[in-house]
């Protein structure tokens, strides 16, 4: 292997000119300089690469075999070069993000928006998936970031910052009518047929682990993968469902639901943006996370 690459990329631009002079304007360098690297390529290779002709040079049969794979190295690195500085200038790239249903239309779609309506260049894939998924993603290093909400234990590498509060409510339709503008207690939903999440996701968790702080154990009638769903099924009148306020709001307001009173207050959680802080963002996603408002994003 020779030992200075610098004397292929030399090589490269003097039999794509044909001329050692045209070669060192073209590196900047001078035309001693260039005949040296050449003189030191050819001793390392024990080989000639060029033969003088009347207004420049010429490559020889070795010189025309290498030039074929010089040149394709060295046109590969300007690609490179070329696809990087698109990337730093966000004309070009990828971002992979981590949501969930209700994270994703209910806070980050917003500002996708707008990222794309800047960076329209810019490739955005979203994995849909609760909260211990998308950790797990992230730590896999298979996304940029995460939108999940608590509760959840980040990794040692995580650094999460809190962006917005979620409310958990208790929903329901017309056969449970009795129930409505009344002061409830807790522990009346374990006498009503309940509809909760499933119990991979952090608001399953979340209510599971209150209801029994409270001494109230809950026996679901059904589990669903959406809140949407559950929206749907409390719809239909079958049940109690569990949701985060945001899906089931415009049902509140149309009157379609109601919501049920308890006399004690439910906590409000948060929804949460988690990032690998030991890694290095890429600039496109340093660029939503700025849109987004996540701390000073030229660290990261």
């Amino acid at each position: 292997m020779v030992s200075n690459l610098e004397y292929y990329k030399v090589f490269y631009h003097v039999s794509r000119l044909g001329s050692l002079t045209l070669a060192a304007q073209a590196l900047s360098i001078s035309q001693p300089a260039v005949s040296q690297s050449i003189r030191q390529l050819e001793q390392q290779l024990g080989v000639p690469l060029f033969y003088r002709v009347a207004k420049g040079v010429r490559l020889t049969k070795e010189g025309e075999t290498l030039r074929a794979y010089v040149a394709r190295g060295y046109e590969q690195l300007e690609i490179g070069e070329q696809k990087l500085r698109q990337m730093r200038d966000l004309e070009a790239g990828e971002i992979r993000i981590g949501a969930s249903d209700m994270t994703l239309q209910y806070y980050l779609l917003p500002y996708l928006e707008q990222f794309h309506e800047a960076y329209p260049r810019i490739k955005v894939i979203v994995t849909n998936a609760p909260t211990p998924d998308t950790l797990e993603l992230l730590e896999q290093g298979q996304i940029d970031f995460g939108a999940v909400s608590a509760p959840f234990e980040p990794g040692e590498r995580l650094e999460t910052v809190p962006v917005r509060e979620l409310e958990d409510i208790f929903v329901a339709g017309r056969r449970f009518i009795a129930y409505k503008n009344k002061m409830l207690d807790l522990q009346e939903l374990g006498q009503l047929p309940m509809i909760f999440l499933e119990k991979n996701t952090s608001t399953r968790r979340f209510m599971d682990e209150y209801l029994e702080n409270c001494g109230i154990r809950i026996l679901p009638e059904f589990e669903l993968a959406t809140s949407g769903m559950i929206v749907q099924f409390a719809l239909r009148s079958l049940g109690v469902g569990c949701v985060v306020r945001d899906f089931a709001q415009e049902y509140i307001d149309s009157g379609r639901l109601f919501e049920l009173r308890f006399n004690k207050m439910i906590p409000r959680r948060e929804v949460c943006i988690v990032y690998d802080g030991k890694a290095r963002l890429s600039a496109a996603a340093r660029a939503l996370l700025q849109i987004i408002g996540v701390g000073d994003m030229r660290s990261l």
